[in-house]
């Protein structure tokens, strides 16, 4: 079965949000840097909302590491990735890691380390410990995350939304769904293949809308107050396009990926993809990844 790994990881969110570990706050006061790369760089901005601080990519972060906050929170799937190791090393202050596993390179910088999976995840395309590390950030500010595991539960059980044979795909979202959009993104390219961009809701409707059309599927994420009102205008404007357009209600950054990490599964499976190894099961990619970690392992 295609995405087999990738299948049991999403069905598993359930039961591993229930054992993120909820006995430590960031300390009162502190001004935070969140940073990761990749998937967990999304679960790292999902921090700003509610913290009032700031996320910066690790690459950005190694290039201009003197920046005015207290506490860098750095995000790692297993610890180990290059770009976090080296913004943590070129990070002069006090550093926290939110991880999947206890110990490791960047663990050994760190003034504490938060292991918010019960197991490192197999499936190459993140989903759970994307989830787990989003509340476990959450917990650290202070969030009740008790009831994520049955919200997500509901979000397994919900319908998906139709997909047609768009290989164009669009997700926008404002505030803390600015996160969830860039994640849904990475899910559909990596999992299913598919050409998706992320887009803030106000900023799709100022010039990006010339380059879409109705062979664009698009979804936008609702937010609450004027970000659901230009979220629904956003629809709109898409829909005189011709575009399938869909408003997707939120909840939760935890809660409102389920439907995308579905979704790429679904697309890969109908379409014959294979999502657990991002594409680099074939040589021509694995090549592309292997030569884009040359500099690192120099």
């Amino acid at each position: 079965m295609h995405g087999e790994q990738t299948r049991r990881a999403i069905a598993a969110q359930p039961d591993w949000l229930a054992q993120v570990p909820t006995d430590r706050r960031f300390p009162e006061g502190a001004r935070l840097l969140f940073t990761g790369c990749g998937t967990s760089f999304h679960a790292a901005q999902t921090g700003v909302t509610e913290s009032g601080g700031a996320a910066v990519g690790a690459l950005e972060l190694v290039l201009r590491p003197d920046r005015d906050a207290d506490l860098l929170v750095l995000v790692s799937h297993e610890g180990e990735t290059p770009l976090t190791l080296e913004a943590a090393r070129a990070w002069s202050g006090p550093r926290w890691l939110v991880t999947g596993k206890a110990d490791g390179p960047i663990a050994e910088l760190c003034d504490e380390v938060v292991v918010c999976t019960p197991e490192i995840e197999a499936s190459w395309c993140h989903t759970a410990s994307y989830t787990c590390a989003v509340a476990a950030i959450a917990v650290l500010l202070g969030e009740d995350v008790s009831w994520l595991p049955a919200a997500v539960e509901e979000a397994l059980a919900g319908d998906l939304p139709l997909v047609g044979a768009q290989e164009r795909f669009l997700v926008a979202g404002a505030g803390r769904e600015l996160a969830t959009a860039h994640e849904a993104v990475l899910k559909l390219r990596e999992g299913a293949w598919v050409a998706a961009e992320a887009y803030e809701t106000e900023q799709l409707l100022h010039g990006y809308l010339a380059a879409v059309d109705e062979s664009v599927r698009a979804f936008i994420l609702e937010g609450e107050g004027r970000a659901a009102e230009r979220a629904a205008a956003a629809v709109g404007a898409l829909r005189e396009l011709g575009c399938d357009a869909t408003l997707v209600p939120t909840r939760h950054p935890v809660v409102d990926i389920v439907l995308f990490q579905r979704l790429a599964v679904r697309i890969a499976e109908l379409r014959g993809r294979e999502p657990d190894r991002i594409r680099r099961d074939d040589p021509r990619w694995a090549a592309a990844a292997a030569a884009a970690e040359a500099d690192n392992a120099a």
